[in-house]
């Protein structure tokens, strides 16, 4: 290791170059700051090479396979439809290195310096980048610790059982996936393996979904429709590894029993990556999850050093990550910048996708005295019944004393798409009214969020009437 007498000077100096570093490592660029970006692995970070994209990749294809049945309906007709496993891997690497490369473009278009290397603080004004046999030094007025999140694997080993980073690297698709998790992914992985072909069961070691009461429901009716298995209330005990299977074996308050299938998924926690970092020199302050506490600016105890993303805990998200990114690169400007998670939306890329903002109807129940629920199945949307994707419902929740809608939860053809007007409308502290006076394109799917917001008052024309309770006299 050969280690340099000078230290290059630079603005900022951004770690990791997943969604949130990159992103303020260009907005930082484009406020007039010089950076330097680490990286250790491949740009886009395990968003774009591990997780996000590559099951969204997956989940297209799913929703491809599923409208075979809608295309014939409609006059297009085909023979020996197949599908090769092999192929949509090539296309998931083929998008992932088109966007790593549309990453590495704005990044020179932005003057950033890319370092593929190891970083990590020498004082509160150093790093150090390890480069193979080279070593450098920079010193910088502001960092940025962008290094994202590791799973804690459970210790089960053998090739067929899967996590996050590994299920969209499988060379063939299982016959029997058990899909032990009830997060976003596990929705993503159990609903996209079964439009390929597996036979799915899903255990959850909690009562029901994390979404409103509603949409659990009408996910419960889709997963029977879909012939996936649920099984409630289970806690993982022991997994066996077995040549050409794997038994899981679960407890309930009532039994114990086995499954068994030929590969399993298995949710799991998250723990921060900031292990060979050097932030023990630096003192800087950590939430009792051993994530880098930060404020709504994302600045860490040491105002100058920053952190965003994963790695400094909360919802393992993008959109959180992006966000701080921007603020944190913002802030250093001297700009005016926060973070506000208030309105932070959950979507899933399931086969039919769920997205939700703001507050279910219990917690609203919690919160206010008198609430009111507006809600709109898919079957009574022009649009939904012309594309053939009538699944699902969008319900609304608003405060009967100020109007002010409080939460909006879709699950169906359009979710991820619409939940965007939700979020804006939560953010912009809508009321009823705000909502249902703009136009909405005809035929369309959000019209389905216009007359989810036209039933909080009984003004929805595509849903019959209330029944009304009889009045004794």
């Amino acid at each position: 290791m050969v280690v340099g007498e000078l230290a290059h000077e630079r603005d900022v100096v951004v770690i990791g170059a997943g969604p949130g570093g990159y992103h303020a490592a260009i907005r930082a660029a484009q406020l007039g700051l010089s950076v330097v970006l680490v990286e250790k692995e491949e740009v886009g970070g395990v968003c774009l090479n591990k997780g996000c994209i590559p099951s969204k990749v997956f989940a297209h294809a799913a929703q491809s396979l599923n409208q075979l049945a809608h295309l014939n309906d409609i006059g297009v007709e085909w023979t020996g439809v197949s599908f090769h496993l092999e192929k949509l891997t090539q296309y998931k690497m083929k998008v992932i290195s088109q966007l790593r490369q549309g990453i590495e473009a704005l990044c020179k278009a932005n003057k950033i310096e890319l370092v593929k290397g190891n970083a990590s603080f020498l004082a509160e004004d150093r790093m150090g980048v390890e480069r193979g046999d080279a070593f450098d030094v920079y010193r910088f007025r502001y960092a940025v610790i962008a290094t994202g999140a590791s799973l804690e694997l459970p210790e089960v080993s053998g090739d067929r059982v899967f996590h996050a980073y590994s299920i969209y690297e499988v060379q063939e698709v299982p016959e029997q996936l058990l899909v032990y998790g009830s997060d976003y992914i596990a929705l993503e992985v159990a609903t996209s393996f079964r439009a390929l072909g597996a036979n799915v069961t899903i255990i959850l070691d909690r009562e029901s979904f994390p979404f409103d009461s509603s949409i659990n429901r009408e996910w419960e009716r889709l997963l029977k429709k879909m012939k996936i298995k649920l099984y409630k209330q289970c806690r993982l005990e022991q997994v066996q590894p077995e040549a050409h299977a794997v038994c899981a074996t679960f407890t309930t308050k009532a039994e114990r029993f086995t499954i068994e299938g030929s590969h399993l998924f298995l949710s799991c926690s998250w723990k921060a990556n900031i292990k060979g970092l050097g932030i023990e020199r630096l003192n800087v302050s950590q939430t009792d999850a051993g994530f880098l506490a930060v404020n709504r600016q994302a600045q860490t105890s040491i105002p100058h050093i920053f952190a965003v993303g994963d790695v400094t805990g909360g919802p393992m998200s993008a959109v959180k990550a992006i966000k701080q990114g921007k603020v944190a690169a913002e802030t250093m400007a001297g700009k005016a910048a926060e973070v506000d998670w208030t309105w932070l939306p959950t979507v899933v890329y399931s086969n039919p996708p769920i997205a939700s903002v703001g507050l279910t109807e219990e917690e609203a129940k919690q919160q206010y005295e008198n609430v009111r629920i507006g809600q709109f199945p898919l079957t009574g949307n022009g649009y939904a019944s012309i594309v053939g994707q009538k699944e699902g419902l969008v319900k609304v929740i608003s405060d009967a004393k100020t109007e002010i809608v409080l939460g909006v939860h879709i699950i169906g053809a359009g979710a991820v798409e619409l939940i965007s007007s939700g979020a804006i409308g939560l953010e912009m502290v809508g009321r009823e009214e705000d909502f249902s006076f703009p136009l909405y394109p005809h035929p369309s799917v959000n019209e389905s969020l216009l007359e989810a917001v036209e039933a909080l008052t009984g003004k929805a024309v595509h849903l019959p009437p209330a029944k009304k309770e009889a009045v004794s006299r």
